[in-house]
C-alpha cells in the first residue's frame, strides 16, 4: 500500500474547497496473450510513450491510445522475447497489460465526461487531469519494468525470480486501478450532486417565475 500513498490525494477535499469559490466499461479491450504471441509489446510501449508525452496539453491523444492506434494485434514480436515458456504463459502478464488498458480507458472516459458536463471549473479539471496523468505515467513505468523482466538480454534471473517480479508489478497495477476506480467514483458522485442541484435551481426559478 506504500505505492498508493505516494499518489493518493483525496478528491473531495480539493473539489469542495473549489466549489465554495464557484458557488465507470463496456468497451474495455480484452487481451489474450500466450507464449507464441505477445501482441507487439514493444510497439505498444512506444505508442504509449508518444501519447503520454502530450497528455499535459489536454488529453488530445488519449482517444487514439484507446482506439485504433492502441489495438493489440495477435502477431509475432520482432525478435520474440526468449524466456522460459512457463514464464511467458503466466496469466498475470496478460492481466497486467489488461489493467494498463483499463487505466487508459478510464482516465480518458472519466475526464471527457466531467469536462463535457460543464459542471467543473478549469481549476478542478486541471487537478483531475493531473491525477490521471500521474497514474498513466506510473502505470507506464510498470509496463517498462515488465518488459525488462521478460527480456532475457536485459536481466539475468531465474524463472522463480522473474515470476516474483511479475507478481510485484501485478500488485502495483491493481493498486493503481483500485485508486482510479475510487477517484472516478468520487468525481462521478460530485458530478451527480451538482447536476441535481442545478436542476433543482432551475425548477425553483420556474416556480418563482410563475408566481410573479
Amino acid at each position: 500500500m506504500k505505492h498508493k500513498a505516494k499518489y493518493f490525494v483525496p478528491l473531495f477535499a480539493f473539489l469542495f474547497s473549489v466549489c465554495s469559490v464557484m458557488g465507470q466499461s463496456s468497451e474495455v479491450i480484452q487481451l489474450s496473450l500466450n507464449v507464441e504471441k505477445l501482441a507487439q509489446f514493444r510497439s505498444i510501449l512506444k505508442q504509449m510513450k508518444q501519447g503520454y508525452a502530450v497528455l499535459n496539453s489536454g488529453y488530445r491523444t488519449v482517444k487514439d491510445l484507446s482506439e485504433g492506434n492502441f489495438t493489440l494485434h495477435r502477431t509475432f514480436l520482432d525478435g520474440l522475447l526468449r524466456v522460459s515458456p512457463s514464464v511467458l504463459r503466466y496469466r498475470k502478464i496478460v492481466e497486467i497489460i489488461d489493467m494498463q488498458v483499463r487505466v487508459v480507458e478510464q482516465c480518458k472516459r472519466g475526464y471527457s465526461r466531467l469536462r463535457a458536463s460543464l459542471l467543473f471549473n478549469p481549476q478542478e479539471l486541471h487537478y483531475i487531469s493531473g491525477i490521471h496523468d500521474r497514474l498513466l505515467r506510473l502505470s507506464l513505468g510498470n509496463l517498462n519494468e515488465l518488459l525488462l523482466v521478460l527480456s532475457e538480454q536485459t536481466l539475468e534471473m531465474g524463472d522463480g525470480e522473474r515470476l516474483s517480479h511479475i507478481d510485484a508489478i501485478h500488485r502495483q497495477m491493481e493498486e493503481k486501478l483500485h485508486f482510479l476506480d475510487h477517484f472516478n467514483t468520487e468525481a462521478s458522485i460530485l458530478h451527480l450532486q451538482r447536476k441535481k442541484e442545478m436542476n433543482s435551481n432551475r425548477s425553483m426559478g420556474k416556480i418563482h417565475g410563475m408566481e410573479q
